[in-house]
């Protein structure tokens, strides 16, 4: 039981991180109606920058995330300014080339900068973990799940109480209705995939204290992502929140029961599940 209480903890932890990460997918194809294949390799990248900030001024990772996250969403508005722009009316196939290929080139681009070899961002009085009763509480997981939490409310609070995010609600609902009200839908475009691209920024930052850093990374986190953002109901934000913390128990309790392997089997099989009986998600509404 006791082992059982702590693999629920553990995946409750994650599944904060992951939520994040995939809110950012959700709120992408939510505005743009764009599957982002490039969200892995983003994060990922949003892990490296967050490593070589605090590999050059000794910052926490969690003070290192504020200029790695203005950064990612910098370079998620110029993706979508200068690439995702001229498809937006595209058939669905030329998005999911355009996104595939920019994965490839961010993953090259990681290459060529920090090389294949393992980074770690290793912060000395996080290495104990606090007690309460038989468990014990990992502290980086605890913060990072305390900040995905923050970094959600916030997102919520700016597309629910914001003009900027009444715009993006109408963007995605209708943009030509939204153009015809004065609404500018390629800069809302350009900043929704930008907040994507950010959130994903966020979550590798977050993700720097608990495991090493390579290249390769964010193909298994974009599995994750689509599969957190399938089942809570694409473009639904609490949907995203709730999903993630599922998947996060989900994945924990099915490696502690079943062995390491069996997890992601347990996680794709749900993903096969919802997209067979469940295609609008969980917490989604049917079209």
């Amino acid at each position: 039981m006791t082992a059982f209480m702590q693999s629920g903890l553990d995946g409750l932890l994650m599944g904060g991180v992951y939520a994040l990460a995939a809110l950012g997918i959700s709120l992408i194809f939510g505005v743009m109606k764009i599957t982002n294949f490039a969200h892995g390799a983003l994060l990922t990248l949003g892990m490296y920058i967050t490593f070589q900030i605090y590999s050059l001024t000794g910052a926490l990772p969690y003070i290192a995330m504020v200029p790695a996250v203005l950064i990612m969403f910098a370079i998620g508005y110029l993706i979508q300014r200068g690439l995702l722009a001229h498809i937006m009316s595209a058939p669905s196939h030329n998005q999911l080339v355009l996104t595939l290929g920019l994965q490839l080139i961010v993953q090259n681009l990681i290459l060529m900068i920090w090389g294949s070899d393992y980074k770690r961002v290793s912060v000395a009085s996080f290495d104990t973990a606090w007690r309460i009763g038989p468990l014990a509480v990992n502290k980086p997981r605890l913060i990072a799940f305390i900040f995905a939490f923050a970094i959600t409310l916030l997102l919520y609070f700016i597309m629910e109480r914001t003009d900027l995010g009444k715009s993006i609600r109408a963007t995605s609902m209708e943009q030509d209705g939204a153009e015809l009200m004065g609404i500018r839908k390629n800069r809302i475009n350009a900043i929704a995939f930008g907040i994507g691209v950010a959130c994903a920024g966020a979550a590798g930052a977050l993700l720097t204290p608990i495991q090493y850093i390579s290249p390769s990374l964010g193909g298994n986190y974009l599995l994750k992502c689509f599969v957190i953002a399938v089942f809570g109901g694409l473009g639904n934000i609490w949907g995203a929140v709730m999903s993630g913390v599922i998947i996060g128990v989900v994945e924990s309790a099915a490696a502690l029961l079943l062995g390491g392997s069996w997890s992601e089997v347990v996680i794709y099989s749900i993903f096969v599940l919802t997209l067979l009986f469940r295609p609008s998600g969980l917490f989604g509404k049917k079209a």
